[in-house]
């Protein structure tokens, strides 16, 4: 018998609870989606504006979800963001959407 994985894993309860605490509120702001070449073949993506409260939890589960490193940092221009490994521009935007963090309307990627 074959084990089954519910859509809503364990990697985006976390942040669902985090949802809730905030009163079901979602961000009110245009969430940026940033590619960043490095050398060779390697990025880094970059979100800029989620919430700085949850951006540990939400970098945690993104690991997870994505098999990627991730963290955050002080940006100079654009404030404290979230990066990932990886050309991950797709796969954050379909999980924030999907966890219900934000609408796809306010999701602006570039590069």
């Amino acid at each position: 018998i074959q084990s089954y994985v519910h859509p809503e894993s364990e990697h985006i309860r976390p942040i669902r609870r985090c949802y809730q605490k905030l009163g079901g509120r979602r961000a009110r702001w245009t969430i940026h989606v940033r590619i960043q070449q490095r050398n060779g073949r390697k990025t880094l993506t970059t979100v800029q504006g989620l919430s700085s409260e949850y951006l540990k939890k939400i970098v945690r589960a993104c690991k997870k979800e994505f098999a990627c490193n991730g963290t955050v940092v002080e940006h100079p221009e654009y404030g404290e963001v979230l990066q990932l490994q990886g050309d991950q521009r797709e796969n954050i935007c379909q999980w924030l959407t999907k966890s219900g963090l934000v609408k796809p309307e306010q999701l602006k990627v570039h590069g």
